[in-house]
């Protein structure tokens, strides 16, 4: 696949994740389920991470550096994209507040989706 691609569809899921992150939230269906907003965060970040590794792991390959550097770039964006989603929140937004436990959520999302992307190696290397 493409590195233009992969880097497209990246920055697709950061859009969709800063929109419905920032949005007023009011225009946000209410769901009733426990802990919702931390399970969309994990998954949020996991797809994150996962999008990101893809296309990192195409842009560094051939390179002299590690192959999983991919995996700790993308691991450290998520995690400054999801601390720079909180602060913006908490600055920028009426209906929503800067919240560490969102952190934690996104940081495990992250993590998971590099121990993955390491269980899929094989697999991931062939796109």
């Amino acid at each position: 696949m493409p590195k233009q691609l992969l880097l497209c569809w990246a920055i697709i899921c950061s859009g969709i994740i800063s929109y419905f992150c920032l949005t007023d939230s009011s225009n946000i269906p209410a769901v009733s389920f426990p802990s919702i907003d931390k399970i969309v965060h994990f998954c949020f970040h996991f797809g994150f991470t996962i999008s990101w590794i893809l296309f990192f792991k195409k842009e560094l390959k051939g390179k002299s550096a590690d192959d999983y550097k991919a995996y700790l770039v993308s691991f450290i964006f998520s995690m400054f994209f999801g601390i720079t989603i909180e602060i913006l929140q908490g600055v920028f937004t009426t209906t929503r507040a800067a919240d560490v436990t969102d952190i934690l959520a996104n940081t495990i999302g992250a993590t998971t989706g590099v121990f993955t992307a390491i269980a899929f190696k094989k697999q991931i290397d062939r796109i």
